[in-house]
């Protein structure tokens, strides 16, 4: 087979067909060249540079050298010394401006602005079971009362489940006297719609009291099923038993 290039590849045939050298196959003629040409786009079946082959390896050179570059590190935090000390040894950061303050603070921006009321959103939701009957809500302690305008008891029920799941902070009331004159000024949005109060040691353990009343009857009820479950296995037995014997019986 003779290789016949023109174009920018007609070197090719200058330098290495000058004494017309035959080729029976790509990689004897990859061995021959050496690293001299690139033969990753030739098709040696057509005798021909694939431009479709060679586009796409221009690209890919020119991603991975894209990806081999540096990226710069944008982080602006000091850093942190990494010797072995029992001691706080915090970094002196010096700058040629010390004046420049930074007017806002990302990091310090965490907790989102609140809506006021907006726990009114969620009145005149009710719970139904799979039966699609009303689900009892459950009675609120005489010493959490709500404030504010149009409260109900389940606007109130559901605005401390909402605090007790999204925030970490203890949940006190409104502890200002002022709110009640006027909510919309002196309401705090940390904290849901109900007057300040104290949780005492008596309830805690009228509560302590509840759980575990709740927890017996669970396990009353518990091992009432499993009693029930191990009755019908070894009644279902017995009559397994009683019809193998009779069936015997009939045999013989």
């Amino acid at each position: 087979m003779r290789l016949r290039l023109k174009g920018k590849y007609s070197r090719i045939q200058k330098k290495t067909f000058q004494h017309t050298s035959k080729f029976r196959s790509k990689p004897q003629l990859a061995r021959y060249l050496g690293n001299s040409m690139d033969l990753s786009s030739f098709d040696f079946r057509t005798g021909k540079i694939l431009m479709s082959k060679l586009i796409k390896n221009r690209q890919r050179l020119r991603y991975d050298h894209g990806q081999s570059k540096g990226k710069p590190d944008l982080n602006t935090s000091l850093p942190v010394r990494q010797t072995a000390s029992i001691f706080k040894q915090p970094v002196t950061k010096v700058t040629n401006h010390p004046s420049n303050k930074v007017k806002t603070d990302p990091q310090k921006a965490v907790d989102q602005p609140r809506q006021l009321f907006w726990e009114k959103k969620l009145s005149g939701l009710d719970t139904y079971d799979i039966a699609e009957e009303l689900v009892k809500t459950m009675d609120l302690p005489k010493g959490l009362q709500g404030v504010g305008p149009g409260y109900t008891d389940k606007t109130l029920l559901s605005a401390l489940a909402s605090a007790l799941h999204t925030s970490s902070a203890p949940i006190t009331g409104q502890l200002s006297a002022a709110v009640e004159k006027n909510p919309g000024v002196w309401l705090n949005t940390t904290q849901p719609l109900c007057k300040a109060f104290m949780v005492t040691d008596e309830d805690i353990r009228k509560q302590e009291d509840l759980v575990y009343n709740v927890r017996k009857r669970l396990e009353e009820a518990l091992m009432a099923d499993m009693l029930a479950h191990i009755e019908e296995a070894t009644s279902e037995a017995k009559s397994l038993k009683e019809e193998s014997t009779d069936e015997e019986t009939e045999s013989l």
